[in-house]
């Protein structure tokens, strides 16, 4: 039943885009060039208005609404309607297909706080993946690093204001692009990431917000 759901969910949005602003500002934007990426700004209702799951990513490509189309155990498939995928678990971009220069998969440690929330997780606690690159076809390169804990921030989304602990995790490579930090702001009480800013590969970098989360299983 949950595969047939999200297969009609998925058929839903593509009916709708043609017609649905904001679907079609998800088409336009995330195409938009390098140069003069569009900004797509999004309203509760506009989000209430379309009866699936929905995440908002934005990159020095432009920006998309994208939506829910299948659950693989903890791994989400989200689809913008320009066709580009990104793949979700437990909060951590781990694939994505239709971006420049694709990130072929991610690989978190056996021990990754991921799976239980970032809530709880100590400063200095390890921070350790391995990834694959579509450019140049790189694998199974490591990343390593540290968590720290920054503090509760408010943050915005859509009309409501919410109070996000933020997790720093900084991570070093021995790829150019690819040293960074990455930023996740998640609820206190069970670590689930509502906002992340996250280097994906060393030429795209990706603001993820949840509009319309996903939280548990569908």
């Amino acid at each position: 039943m949950t595969a047939l759901r999200l297969i009609a969910l998925a058929a839903l949005a593509a009916s709708l885009s043609a017609c649905n602003p904001l679907m079609q500002g998800s088409l336009n934007t995330l195409g938009a060039s390098l140069r003069s990426p569009a900004s797509l700004e999004v309203t509760q209702a506009q989000v209430d208005a379309l009866p699936y799951y929905q995440i908002q990513v934005t990159t020095e490509y432009g920006s998309a609404v994208m939506a829910l189309v299948r659950v693989q155990g903890k791994l989400q498939y989200w689809r913008a309607n320009s066709n580009q995928l990104l793949l979700l678990e437990d909060g951590v971009i781990v694939r994505t297909l239709g971006f420049p220069n694709d990130l072929l998969g991610a690989r978190l440690a056996p021990d990754s706080p991921f799976p239980r929330g970032l809530q709880h997780v100590a400063d200095g606690q390890p921070s350790q993946r391995r990834i694959d690159l579509a450019s140049n076809m790189q694998f199974d390169i490591p990343l390593s690093g540290t968590f720290h804990p920054a503090g509760i921030e408010t943050v915005h989304i859509l009309e409501r204001d919410h109070a996000l602990l933020r997790i720093d995790e900084s991570l070093k490579s021995p790829i150019a692009g690819m040293s960074s930090t990455n930023h996740y702001w998640v609820d206190p009480q069970d670590g689930f990431v509502m906002q992340s800013r996250q280097q994906v590969t060393p030429n795209l970098s990706v603001t993820l917000t949840q509009l319309r989360p996903l939280r548990g299983q569908p």
